[in-house]
Formats: structure tokens, sequence, C-alpha cells
């Protein structure tokens, strides 16, 4: 029952920052907030995504030309283009290497001023960090595992920011309904999206790109939008309207 515990804690906790921080907030500019709230929201995705952390300022960049060149063959991680899931995912990490180690300076309409903190920047990216995350997820396995099947966890905490990517990328431009012609193959994947909080809209998402809410229908939840508004409503960020 930990394990468990332990795995969806992780899965959503990542998955919050990912879609929150790097998503909504370093690629969109959904909202504002001040340098203080900035660094703490910063630290946190370091943190939960852990040994997956994922820079900022590559990840904005890469999603910015997502939206620029959806489902054509500029797009960073289209599945239209690309064998399999698998594919996918190399293929997004050779693009985002290339941001994050500086060795491709982006178009001009991707240059802009993303959020970075060099220290975590530096740390995140270093071998004996994501190690020692790796470490420290078999450690709790090895301590509260009750089950050899439990183990099979493990690789989703060692890679959980890039399958996190993987899911809403494939998923979310193959399977599912639309409820605007936007001109690519993005689908609304699950109308309830729990699972993804809130990520799996993406042909909504693509129809207003900047707008912080994804769900656009009654039956449609986003479960990150309302921690978004409490946010808005105890000053820790300053939502921008649509």
């Amino acid at each position: 029952m930990i394990i468990v515990v332990f795995f969806i804690c992780h899965w959503f906790l990542s998955l919050f920052f990912q879609t929150f921080f790097l998503h909504r907030y370093a690629s969109h500019k959904m909202f504002k907030m001040n340098r203080f709230w900035e660094r703490v929201f910063y630290f946190c995705t370091f943190v939960f995504q852990g040994s997956s952390f994922l820079n900022p300022r590559a990840y904005a960049i890469m999603h910015r030309m997502h939206h620029a060149y959806s489902d054509t063959e500029k797009d960073p991680h289209s599945p239209h283009f690309i064998k399999d899931v698998f594919g996918l995912m190399m293929k997004t990490k050779d693009i985002y290497v290339s941001y994050q180690k500086y060795k491709v300076e982006p178009e001009p309409q991707f240059r802009d001023r993303y959020p970075t903190w060099n220290f975590v920047d530096r740390i995140g990216d270093l071998w004996p960090t994501r190690i020692s995350f790796g470490i420290f997820y078999v450690a709790f396995y090895v301590a509260f595992a009750t089950h050899w099947w439990m183990y099979l966890l493990l690789p989703v905490h060692f890679l959980m920011g890039p399958i996190h990517g993987a899911i809403v990328n494939w998923c979310g431009h193959k399977y599912g309904y639309a409820n605007f012609d936007n001109g690519d193959h993005s689908k609304n994947t699950l109308p309830l999206d729990f699972l993804m909080m809130g990520e799996l809209f993406q042909n909504n998402h693509h129809k207003k790109p900047n707008d912080p809410k994804f769900s656009k229908r009654w039956f449609e939840l986003d479960p990150t939008y309302p921690v978004m508004k409490l946010m808005h409503s105890l000053r820790i960020i300053k939502l921008r309207k649509a």
C-alpha cells in the first residue's frame, strides 16, 4: 500500500509541476508571479521530477515549436511523422538536449524571456544528481515493497517527465474527439482528465494556447485550473486573460 501511495504521489506531483510550471508558465506565460514564487516552483519542479528533471527554458522553446508547427514535419513531437512512441521520445530528447545545452539557437520567434536558474539547471542535469534520485527510489522500494511486481514501477519513476510528455504528445494527437478544427490532429483524449491533470485536452489547448483553462465543454474537467484559481485568489500568481 505504501508503494502505491508513493507512486501515485510522485506521478501527480511531478505532473502538476510539469503542467503548471513548465507548460502553463514557462511556455505560455498564462500567469505572472514574483521572483520568490518563481524560485519556489522552479525548485519544486526539480524535486518532484527528480531523476527526469526537465530544463524549463529547453522545454518551453520546444513546446512553442510544437504549437507553431503542430503535426507537420517541423513539429518536434508529432506522432504522425514517427513510427512509434519510443521514436517520439528519442526525437524529443535530441531536440530538447540541443536547446538545453545551447547547441542550437532557437528561431527568432521562439526567443523570449524564459525562467532560468543556473544553479538548479546545472545540478539537475548532473548524472550524480539523477543517479542519486534513482538510488532513493530504489531504496524506498527495497524498504517498503511487499511484492516483486512493484519493482516494475521503478522505470516509471526514473523517466517520469519524459513519460508524461510521451503520453500527452502521442495520445493527444491520435486518440479522442475534437471540439475545434485547428488544422492539425490535436484531440481531447479524456473528457474527465484526472490522469494527466488536463494535459490531454490538446484540441482545446491548441485552439486557445494562452487560455489557462484547458476544459471548454460542460462535461470536461481540467483539475489544474481550480488550483491555479486558488493561487490567484491567494495572490501567489496573477492569471492573465485568455
